[in-house]
């Protein structure tokens, strides 16, 4: 990495090699015995420890900013009205009962598909990045998104991210979910909450103040940045809602500590904006540093990711690499259900 001329304007910069047994398949037990990374870039130093000893990292004057979204049984497996096998995945709810979903296969405008419990999907339009916005339907009924997340998840699986290589098991359905997962909406896990466990969380919640706000993450998540120039990349948006009491106590806070890159996005959106609700489409990366949250706890990103890219906006795209070239040489565990690294 060192010998390749390093431009954080371009994707390709954002690369690096990982070892295929390094990607994580499943969690370690407990959560909180997951390996946790810390760099303090005051002094410019790496400490290797364990989740378990989180609290004597978090420095003192921080306010903890969690995501209390819930994952959905997004995926589900039907029949087209040929009969043939299809495969959907759930992304997010529109207006008016549409629905933006991914197909699995050709389907047109008008194709109806067939699902357990009734349940039934037409497509109304073909997207250009290949997704499908559609209607839900239960023996003739249009179905609203309280009603169809009931359906879902009575007949669905966990979206597992594809590098997992793996089909979900019941297992995941308690460790692909965070501890106070409340609001369903997500496709995919705030992964850096899924290390806590209740007892560290109650130690946490002993000595800092924590306040919760919701972005339900997308499919989009996973989307590589595929063109050369980051700034090109088309950044996917993402429902979020930020209560009363988490706002109050992101205006006053003297410090803020983003669980996540979901909770950075969501704060930093709302730094720009001053918007409580909507949709949050912040594409952080070298260019566009954050201006709200001051240190960050999070797992380890996909190459060419603009999650990637949100770590180099706190560390710049040199030290990223570095610190992942580390992290890689003490083998820790990577993605969703891998370890996670502390930025303060």
């Amino acid at each position: 990495m060192k010998n390749k001329e390093l431009n954080p304007l371009k994707t390709s910069s954002y690369d690096y090699s990982l070892p295929k047994e390094l990607i994580a398949t499943h969690p370690v037990y407990p959560a909180d015995s997951a390996k946790l990374l810390v760099y303090n870039r005051v002094e410019n130093k790496i400490t290797h420890t364990t989740f378990k000893n989180l609290l004597d990292f978090i420095p003192k004057d921080s306010s903890i900013f969690l995501n209390d979204t819930k994952v959905i049984k997004a995926r589900i497996f039907g029949t087209k009205e040929s009969g043939g096998r299809v495969e959907l995945l759930f992304n997010k709810p529109l207006f008016m009962d549409r629905y933006l979903v991914m197909i699995r296969g050709k389907v047109k405008v008008g194709t109806k598909l067939f699902f357990e419990y009734d349940l039934s999907v037409e497509v109304l339009e073909v997207n250009e990045d290949g997704s499908r916005v559609v209607h839900f339907f239960q023996k003739d009924k249009k179905l609203d998104f309280l009603s169809l997340v009931e359906i879902l998840n009575k007949i669905g699986h966990l979206p597992l991210p594809p590098y997992m290589n793996r089909e979900d098991e019941d297992k995941d359905n308690q460790d692909y979910q965070t501890l106070f997962a409340k609001n369903y909406g997500a496709v995919a896990a705030p992964t850096a909450s899924l290390h806590f466990t209740e007892e560290l969380l109650e130690k946490i919640n002993q000595n800092f103040p924590i306040n919760y706000l919701t972005l339900h993450v997308g499919a989009g998540t996973f989307k590589p940045v595929d063109v050369d120039e980051i700034l090109s990349h088309p950044m996917h948006s993402e429902y979020f809602e930020i209560g009363i009491e988490a706002k109050k106590a992101l205006d006053k806070a003297k410090k803020v500590l983003a669980v996540g890159t979901t909770v950075t996005r969501t704060i930093e959106y709302y730094a720009r904006t001053n918007k409580i609700q909507g949709e949050c489409d912040l594409f952080l990366n070298p260019l566009n540093k954050p201006i709200k949250v001051d240190y960050l706890l999070t797992n380890f990103h996909l190459p060419k990711s603009t999650l990637i890219m949100l770590i180099a906006s706190f560390v710049g795209l040199e030290k990223t690499l570095e610190i992942y070239n580390e992290a890689i040489k003490e083998r820790y565990r990577f993605y969703s259900y891998g370890d996670g690294m502390l930025i303060i």
